[in-house]
Parts: C-alpha cells; structure tokens; sequence
C-alpha cells in the first residue's frame, strides 16, 4: 500500500476533546512508523480528504465515529480505513444491541433493562444507568439507593435511549483486541472503585497494571470472551472489550468499544505495550489491518 494516511480527529460528539488527543498521539505514532500523515480535526457530519490518501484513520469517538456515519462516507468514496464497517460499528456503540447479541450468543453479560418513561428501576438496586449510545462514561451514573432513581434517569436520558444494568462489584478488567489477536489482560483501580470520565481522563488519577494480576485461567478466559464478543458483533480491525470480574464466578462482558482511546491515559496502547508492541507499532498494524480486510464489513 501507499504510505500516506489521513487520520480523522475531534468529531461533533461529546468525546471531541478526547478524540483530538487521541488523533494527536496516532499522528505521531504513525510519522515514527514511516508514514506520511495528514490530520483532519473534523467539525461537522462531513469529510473531504487530501488526494492521494491511501487510508484513513479513523481517532473519532462517539457519534459520527463510532457509530458508522463516517465509515459509510468512507466506503462511498471508496477509501480503506481502519477498524470495522458500517453494521458492525452501528451494532456495537449500540448498547441495548449490543447487550442482545451477548445474551443470543451466550456470552456472560449483567442482566438489563431498557429504561421506559417513568419507571421505577426495573432491576434490584445497586444498578448502573447509561445512555444507550455514549462513550467515555458520560451520563453513566451508579445508582444505590432509590432517591439516586430520577435524577440519574434524566441525565442518561438527555442523551437519548438507555438501560438500566445489574451493578457487578469486583475487579474492572479490559481487553484489547487487533486483528485476532487477544492483547495482554488490563486491570484499572480507580477512585472510590467508580471509573468516570475524570478518572479516565486525568493523569495519575487511576491505577492501571498490565497485565492484571490474575490467575493464568482467568486471564485466559477474558482473553477468549474478548475474542468471542468481537466475533458475536462482526467487529473487525481493533476493539477493547471491558469486563468486570466478581469474587466469585467468571468474568462478565460490560461493553466494546470499536474505537477505543489512543491518549496517554488509554487502555488498548497500555495492553499493546504489556505485549511488547510499541505505540508507533500498534499504530501502523492498525492501518495495515485496514487494508488487509479490504471488502469486508463494509470497508472498501
């Protein structure tokens, strides 16, 4: 392939400012690789890209990024670009879809409810409440005790649909996934054990150890269940699947995400290195992924 990539950064979500450090870092990255790199900080639902660019790379979370309106631009102009195709990414920033495809496919989830107007939770407290398209915990809230109900409601749903879903106590674990490829198993301590956007996203806030200190069984299995809920969603490229372990019983699918943070503070990068691949690496398997599944999933 050639080696000049666009890489697509910011959006119109309420991850915009994320999505610009993220696109930043694989900008860089993909220069250290030896390519030649145009960024895009992306305003609006629209894209027009250099001459010439022989793939994209896609760093925008949330709407327009995550959710398949850029890829199906993409695919229009006919451009490989990084991670996976339309259906995939529309199914899998989709919650309650999302959360459907583990349950027919057996794949251990928190049971759920999709939250109705006016309803008292539908499930026994402690629960989580979280807008059914959103990324980077914005409107998720842990509700404990019934007064906590409404005003936790309304916030998730000022972002539009959401679900209410079983709160799992235990350990916060995560997954990266490139290729067919299972990254190094990921522990996060956060906070008062509430990783939220703060958390996430300020320095030497939460604890990250990669890899997780865990029996080889149970690291194996959440290697294995990060692959199997990548393949239940028809993912393709990279992916992180986050997972919560309880004390006792196996690992539990929270969610995927199709295009997982690439700031100095994000999961999949840390995964990579505890598996010996450098950033500027990772960067450039991702891009080669994007044209080794041409005509897959809806990428050209």
């Amino acid at each position: 392939m050639g080696r000049s990539v666009t890489v697509l950064k910011g959006g119109v979500s309420e991850e915009r400012d994320v999505s610009l450090r993220s696109g930043a870092a694989i900008a860089n990255g993909l220069r250290e690789a030896g390519y030649d790199v145009t960024e895009i900080d992306v305003t609006e639902r629209a894209v027009s890209l250099p001459e010439g660019t022989d793939a994209v790379f896609i760093a925008l979370h949330g709407d327009f990024g995550e959710d398949g309106g850029v890829q199906e631009l993409l695919d229009g102009m006919g451009v490989p670009y990084t991670g996976s195709g339309v259906a995939a990414s529309r199914a899998s920033y989709d919650k309650i879809t999302t959360k459907e495809r583990l349950v027919a496919a057996g794949i251990p989830t928190p049971e759920f409810s999709v939250l109705r107007d006016g309803e008292v939770s539908p499930l026994p407290l402690p629960v989580v409440i979280k807008p059914a398209c959103q990324g980077s915990t914005i409107g998720i809230h842990c509700v404990r005790e019934p007064g906590e109900w409404a005003a936790a409601c309304a916030d998730a749903r000022r972002y539009g649909r959401a679900v209410a879903e079983t709160y799992v106590p235990g350990r916060e674990l995560t997954v990266g996934v490139v290729g067919d490829l299972a990254l190094p198993v990921g522990e996060i301590i956060a906070p008062d054990a509430w990783y939220d956007y703060e958390a996430k996203y300020t320095s030497g806030k939460t604890e990250y150890i990669f890899p997780a200190d865990l029996d080889e069984g149970v690291a194996q299995r959440c290697r294995e269940l990060a692959l199997d809920t990548f393949r239940v969603m028809e993912c393709s490229g990279f992916a992180r699947v986050d997972f919560r372990l309880p004390e006792s019983g196996e690992p539990t699918v929270l969610e995927i995400n199709t295009i997982p943070g690439f700031t100095e503070t994000s999961l999949l990068p840390k995964g990579a290195a505890a598996a010996g691949i450098g950033f500027a690496e990772l960067c450039a398997m991702i891009v080669e992924l994007a044209v080794t599944n041409e005509g897959e999933d809806g990428e050209v």
